[in-house]
């Protein structure tokens, strides 16, 4: 064989030798997990509370009847705009005009009483200066013995008599007045009782709900009976989303904090609005001994007026509750927990390398260490994935904010997840694809 082909011969041994290495690190890699990662980056964050409710007037007003009887007016419409005092509905008022008629009847009677017992009064004092200068003379007579005993003692009598009489004219007058007060304050009851029947509104508004035909009955409320609400006059100035926040976002939620509110039937627009209310007790409901989750009510201000809202549509509110600027962030699906070594410095200690000649100092080798469980994330680096704790802060939509343990340009494993939940701490894995070429 020549020498040219001699080397061609060895040549191909070679390149075969390597391609053999190469296929045994190949298939010794085979087996590693495979891990869709991302690099950190800074980024802004806004920490954001979302629940649903519904959209109310902050001023609604339920129009009720404090007298009984049968609407015979009635001039407004569900829907209709309405000013403060304008005329809404009358109940017949046939009734309490008759009270208030048989009451005006009754203080004139008790009027007419009281003129009576005064001059009655004025009758008995004269009567009474009579009998008293009747005294006096028939005592001058008795004196001198000029008229018998009986005579003067039935002068005496007799004035006795008239006092007493006139002590009672004047209870009667007493009487009197306090019967024209009396019978006033009825008149004066009739009288509001009559106003009643001409209901006028409120407020300004639109009439949201109108329970009441011409010609019904209304019911007045009692103890047991709430009574007949006729109808509902909302003032749509100033808008309300009533909203349900489960109750461990409720210590995030504060007085003040901004909110974008979307309602579901006008499906275009988001609107803004501040809390204005925080509810201190939970919303009851549901059966008794039920399990439920336990919510809270908030109340969301709207800043600015909503064409075509009516009270009652569903709306979504989602609450800004923090914001931070240019901090690291990692990706939620990123963050995992494991149980690691603690050293006495609160450091994460990993075992030595096989072989390695233990160099700690004896004050090291006598720190405690404790095992915990903590939250981390694997750092990919040199074809291996590291855990690394991390503290994390506010969860924005999709990433933690990082306030320590790991810096911005790491390189993060987020997925798949049920490969990413087997990893253990120091794993040779292989990376799939660089975010950025998959971005």
């Amino acid at each position: 064989m020549s020498t040219a082909g001699k080397l061609l011969v060895a040549g191909t041994i070679v390149l075969l030798a390597g391609a053999g290495v190469a296929l045994n690190r190949y298939l010794e890699r085979s087996d590693d997990p495979t891990l869709d990662v991302e690099r950190l980056e800074r980024r802004t964050l806004e920490a954001v509370v979302s629940a649903s409710g519904t959209i109310e007037p902050q001023l609604s007003v339920d129009i009720s009847s404090s007298v009984m009887g049968r609407v015979t007016r009635l001039d407004i419409n569900e829907g209709d705009r309405v000013a403060a005092g304008q005329f809404l509905l009358e109940i017949d008022p046939e009734s309490l005009q008759a009270a208030v008629y048989r009451n005006e009847a009754s203080l004139a009677a008790a009027e007419s009483s009281l003129e009576q017992a005064r001059v009655a009064v004025e009758t008995a004092g004269v009567n009474l200066a009579l009998a008293q200068d009747t005294l006096e003379r028939q005592t001058e007579l008795w004196e001198l013995e000029l008229i018998s005993r009986e005579e003067f003692d039935t002068a005496r009598r007799e004035l006795e008599l008239r006092e007493t009489e006139f002590e009672a004219r004047q209870v009667e007058v007493a009487t009197a007045s306090q019967r024209i007060r009396q019978e006033r304050a009825t008149l004066d009851s009739a009288q509001y009782d009559l106003e009643q029947v001409t209901i006028t509104s409120p407020i300004d508004g639109v009439v949201t709900r109108r329970s009441i035909e011409e010609g019904e009955t209304v019911v007045i409320g009692t103890m047991n009976n709430p009574g007949t609400v006729l109808m509902t006059i909302a003032d749509f100035s100033i808008l309300e989303a009533h909203v349900e926040v489960d109750e461990t976002d409720i210590p995030s939620v504060q007085l003040g904090q901004p909110a974008a509110i979307s309602i579901d039937a006008l499906p275009d627009s988001t609107w803004s609005g501040h809390v204005t209310e925080i509810g201190n007790s939970p919303i009851q409901g549901g059966e008794a001994g039920a399990s439920q989750a336990t919510n809270f009510e908030v109340v969301i201000t709207l800043d600015g007026d909503v064409p075509g809202v009516r009270p009652g549509f569903t709306a979504t509110a989602d609450i800004r509750t923090a914001t931070r600027t240019n901090v690291v962030a990692v990706p939620i699906q990123a963050t995992t927990v494991r149980d690691v070594t603690l050293g006495a410095d609160g450091r994460m200690v990993r075992p030595a390398p096989e072989g390695a000649v233990a160099a700690a100092s004896a004050a090291q080798t006598a720190a405690p260490e404790r095992t915990e469980e903590v939250e981390g994330v694997f750092v990919v680096r040199d074809e291996r994935a590291w855990f690394t704790p991390v503290a994390t802060g506010i969860a924005g939509d999709r990433y933690f904010e990082v306030l320590s343990g790991i810096d911005a340009g790491a390189l993060v494993a987020i997925g798949p997840f049920d490969v990413v939940r087997a990893l253990e701490d120091g794993d040779p894995v292989r990376i799939d694809e660089e975010p950025d070429a998959r971005r």
